[in-house]
């Protein structure tokens, strides 16, 4: 089919094959899906749309640029998911999987539980000019940083481990209604006025 990994979820679950389906496996994806970035995914998005349809769901994916070799990645999916689907996962949460590149045939040391890591954004836009003279602008030219904090999906890779993410469709900040409660005073329509009234 011509469109997103999320179409393709939900044609499959809109009963194109006439089938049932008791989990959504999305993936193995060429590349990271890690920290920040799961926002952009849509090997993350079609993980989120089958939590969304109320079937356990995994998001795949293999570290690296080039030369993928998903044997290793593919054999720990299996694993999870036959895991998963003996035992569920909580509501409305999804398994965002990252596998690190295996090095001179050594494959990953394991697998942790990792929450969300932090992308630093350096030079991440390079202006490149094609053949007619044109400019264009390369999205995500620089390497990509990360912050250094234990229990990350980020340093789960960086120590060669398969990162393990749950994630949580209800992306509500429940700490910040008390610091947004004065927002409620506002007519519709205004904008907040710079006093010590509207903090």
């Amino acid at each position: 089919m011509d469109g997103s990994p999320t179409d393709a979820v939900g044609l499959a679950f809109l009963g194109y094959f006439g089938v049932g389906f008791d989990l959504v496996a999305s993936g193995i994806n060429y590349g990271a899906n890690l920290g920040d970035d799961v926002t952009y995914s849509g090997t993350v998005s079609a993980a989120m749309e089958g939590t969304l349809l109320g079937v356990p769901s995994l998001a795949i994916s293999l570290i690296g640029r080039v030369d993928f070799h998903f044997e290793h990645a593919a054999r720990f999916a299996r694993h999870l998911a036959s895991w998963v689907l003996e035992r569920g996962l909580p509501a409305d949460t999804l398994l965002n999987v990252n596998v690190p590149t295996v090095q001179n045939g050594i494959p990953p040391r394991g697998f942790a539980l990792t929450r969300m890591g932090r992308r630093r954004y350096g030079d991440a836009i390079v202006e490149k000019m094609d053949p007619r003279g044109k400019k264009y602008y390369w999205i995500g030219g620089g390497e990509p940083e990360w912050e250094h904090e234990p229990g990350t999906d980020f340093d789960a890779i960086d120590r060669g481990m398969v990162s393990v993410t749950p994630l949580h469709l209800d992306m509500t900040d429940y700490r910040a209604f008390d610091v947004l409660k004065p927002v409620e005073k506002l007519a519709y329509g205004t904008v907040p006025a710079h006093s010590d009234e509207s903090k």
